[in-house]
Parts: structure tokens; sequence; C-alpha cells
């Protein structure tokens, strides 16, 4: 195609027995978005890595503008006027948004002369794509919306014509992906070609122009969005007809089991980020709780699990208070009912270099099932993974894998499965289906709920306002480290918009 900006010709790529791409071909148009999609493990970020150089393909050809292409690493990737902006950026905390932009691309060992250039060009590339970033400004102290911003900046200071995001808006609040929208638009009014890697198939009818599917490692179609739909989309990715609601009955809330009173907690800075926060949670229903993310949501969950202490307030569990010490003992909660599915998998829910059977016993590796003596049972520590493996539809359904080789959703299966299998008393859930595809989704939910039916008392905490609203029975919201309003799930969203953004209704109608 002349007017391609990009093809694959049956590129196909193994990893040992894994066969993660099998001959795709697929041609993006110039000046278009672009949407890849597809289950967790379909091959969707190996196939993209290929096109940026961090894979090379076993077989097949690359075409960009027509020519080929020799992608052997990201330089050559970048040379051929290619960008990607990973799902977890690839920045330096500690330096500043030019320092960062220039790292790599610095063409002088004279440097002060350089970050003038840069900053200059940052300043015409801002005003030109709609990209607002103080250039001197320190990364870390920035809102993550604006860091993503930053790796747009570093690939299009390097000359890219087509971008490659990967889950782009897995770390951001609607508000700020839906800024992240209009600046894609605006790329590819000016020119780029956009590729877009997500699970979020609103967003693909929201934003892109065609979609590819893929599915266990094959390019199984191509739709202009605007002839397609959720549902044809979500069928293609799994293979089958998909769920797209919660299908649940009313709750029958029962005794309580976990009550909190008065509780604030500060963060790393000492800043009060949970402030004198009150609930009960009881068994038998799902409390969701709602908010932009930075809100006291995280801190009130990890303070729950006993992974930061707390600077005052109450808590009970099961019927029974407990004392500082217990507060700031997670293998105690744990061992009195208790469990926690962490918001991040990979600083908090795994250890990536652990095989998966590892992983699927971290925490209750002692318990006598897993134990001999000092030395772990580690036959039986793969035949509960196995099963576990199995129940979840885990992929590659491999438990001596190493955990870092599986998909960003696969990883959150193995954290649930370990949780969830644990038949807890009180599960505590933070961002269940963040990274995860439409068919996961479908199944993840419907656990919950299962488990909610089987007397389980939920506290669920996630950014996505449709997943609150589809699996609470009650619904708290959170601004400003405060609980500011209960609702029930029939609540609308512009409702908790309103709360959400601390503007109680009386005040939005004066």
């Amino acid at each position: 195609m002349a007017d391609a900006a990009i093809q694959l010709i049956d590129i196909d790529k193994r990893f040992g027995a894994v066969h993660a791409n099998r001959s795709i071909n697929l041609s993006v148009e110039k000046g278009t978005i672009h949407g890849i999609i597809g289950e967790n493990g379909a091959g969707k970020s190996t196939l993209m890595s290929i096109i940026y150089g961090f894979y090379q393909a076993d077989s097949g050809e690359i075409r960009v503008d027509g020519r080929p292409a020799s992608i052997t690493d990201p330089s050559a990737a970048i040379a051929a006027g290619i960008g990607m902006v990973h799902q977890h950026f690839m920045l330096v905390p500690n330096f500043t948004v030019v320092e960062n932009v220039m790292l790599g691309a610095e063409k002088s060992p004279f440097l002060g002369a350089g970050i003038a250039k840069v900053r200059a060009e940052l300043k015409r590339l801002e005003r030109e794509h709609a990209l607002d970033v103080d250039p001197d400004a320190v990364v870390e102290e920035l809102p993550v919306g604006r860091q993503q911003r930053v790796e747009i900046l570093k690939s299009l200071y390097r000359g890219a014509d087509i971008l490659i995001l990967d889950e782009p808006t897995g770390v951001l609040t609607p508000a700020e992906a839906d800024h992240l929208f209009a600046v894609l638009r605006h790329l590819r009014d000016e020119g780029k070609t956009i590729i877009l890697i997500t699970h979020k198939l609103r967003e693909i009818m929201a934003v892109t122009d065609a979609v590819s599917v893929m599915r266990r490692g094959e390019l199984v179609a191509t739709r202009r969005t605007a002839e397609t739909n959720v549902a044809e989309l979500a069928e293609l990715m799994v293979g089958r007809r998909v769920l797209l609601t919660v299908d649940k009955g009313s709750a029958a809330p029962r005794e309580v089991r976990l009550s909190v009173e008065g509780l604030r907690v500060r963060d790393s800075r000492g800043v009060v980020m949970v402030d004198d926060v009150s609930l009960n949670l009881r068994a038998g229903e799902i409390v969701g709780i709602a908010g932009v993310a930075g809100n006291g949501q995280s801190e009130l969950i990890e303070a729950l699990a006993g992974i930061r202490a707390t600077e005052a307030g109450r808590v009970a569990l099961m019927g029974r208070e407990l004392g500082p010490q217990e507060m700031t003992d997670p293998a105690g909660l744990r061992a009195a009912g208790l469990a926690h599915v962490p918001e991040d998998r990979h600083h908090m829910g795994l250890v990536l270099p652990f095989e998966e059977n590892e992983n699927a016993v971290l925490g209750y590796q002692r318990e006598a099932r897993f134990a001999r003596g000092p030395l772990l049972d580690r036959a039986a520590m793969r035949r509960d993974a196995a099963e576990k493996i199995a129940a979840y539809d885990i992929r590659p359904p491999d438990c001596r894998l190493k955990t870092a080789n599986f998909s960003g959703g696969n990883q959150q299966k193995i954290v649930l499965s370990r949780e969830m299998e644990r038949d807890p008393d009180v599960l505590l859930i933070g961002q269940p289906t963040r990274g995860v595809d439409v068919g996961a989704i479908e199944f993840i939910h419907r656990r919950i709920v299962e488990m909610r039916d089987a007397g389980k008392a939920i506290l669920l905490v996630s950014v996505e306002l449709d997943e609150i609203r589809a699996l609470s029975d009650r619904i708290l919201v959170m601004f400003a480290g405060r609980i500011v309003g209960e609702r029930g799930p029939d609540a609308g969203e512009g409702e908790l918009g309103l709360l959400m953004a601390g503007i109680e209704e009386r005040e939005a109608a004066e």
C-alpha cells in the first residue's frame, strides 16, 4: 500500500514453546490512529516490541513508508521515524523534563549549549502539538498525565512520525485520558501515525480510525472503527460472546466484618492523605470507593492491609479491635482472615524474577501444605499453581515461567488467584482489572460477585467509575482524604463526578 506508514508482512515470533506471533500481516495507514486490541497474552506487545526493535522476528518483513526496514534495536526504530511510549514510563524521576528528553540524544559533549537548543525545540513542539509541560520541571514532581506527555515529547524530539502507545490510559484519571485523546487527535491531524495498544474497547471506539484484533498470536480481523461496535470487537477478541455488564442480584448484608473509625494516615512526605475516615464493611456486600486518583484511596487500603502505619483511629476486624502492632502486621492480618490485592502488582503484589508458582504462594509459603520444616515443598507449590492457572486461565500455562515474562493482565490474574483462593473473610481489592482484557474482566467481575454471594466482605478501590458502579452495593466517594458522600449503585455518573470533584449537588446548582 502506497499510503501505508508501516506494513508487517508474515511476521512470526516464538519464545521456546510459546508461539507469540503467527504470520502477522498488518498495514497501518498514514495519518490515522490505528488500535491494536486482544486478550492478555494475545501477542500485541510482542508485535509492537518487534516494530520498535526490542525483539527481532524469526521471519517476516517490516516496511516503513513502503521501503524494507531493518529494525535491529530501538535506535534503528528511532532512525526509521518510530517512537514508543511505554506502559511503564522510561523516565529518570529526578531529572528535569529537558534532561529526560535529551538523554541519549545529546549530540554534543557540551551540554550547556545543547540544553538551550532542546528547551527551544521543546517549546516549539509544545505549541505545535498542544503539549503543555514545563521544560525545567523535575519529572517525579509532575502528575502522571504530564509525565506521559514528556514521553510523547521525547519521541517527537527524536523525529518520530509513527508513535506507538502501549496501554497509555492504564495510569491516567478519566480527565487525563480525555486530554491524551485530544493530543492524539491533534497529532493525527498534523500527519503523525498513531498505533494504540489498549484493552479498553470504549477507548478504541472513541479515538481510533481503524482497529485490528489479535487472538492467541494471530491477527483475526481489521475493521474501520465506524463500521464496528464494542460487542463485535469483544467477540472477536475472545472467540465467543462476552457479557459486557455485571450480572448480579441484590446484596444480603449481614454482620460487620471490618469497622473503621476516625482513621488518619500520612504518606511518606508527611502529608495527611486519609483524614478522619469511618466506614463499616459487612459480610455479603461490596463497598466501592470512588475518587480521582491521589485522594487517599490508595493510602486507605494500604493502611487497612497493614502495610502503611496509621496516625489515629480504630480498626476492628471480625468484631475484635486491633492493637497498634497488629495494625502493622500484614502476615497477622492475613492469618486473621483478611486478604489484599494491591493496586500496584509490580511493586507490591509480585516479585517479577520469581517463577509463577513462587508468586502464587507469596505470603502464604510457610503454611504447612507448602513447607517441610524450614524448606519449601516445591512439588506442592507447583501443584497448587497448576490448579490456579487452570481456574483463572493464566497464559501461558507454565508455572515454571518467570513472572516477568507474563503479560500484565496475566500477572494480575496470578495475584487475584493467590488472594481470592485463600477464602478470606474480608477482601481488599485495589484496581482489580487494571491492564486486563475484556474477557478477563468478565471473569474477574463474576468471581468478585461470587465471593460476595458466598458471604465475603469486599472493599473495592478502582479509578474506573463504570466498574465501581457495576460492582458496588454501596459507593463511598473520597475527596482530599475524606469520605464526602455515600450513594447506592444506581447513582448517576454526573452525581458521583461532582462528589469526586469535591462539589456537593447543592453547590453545583447555585
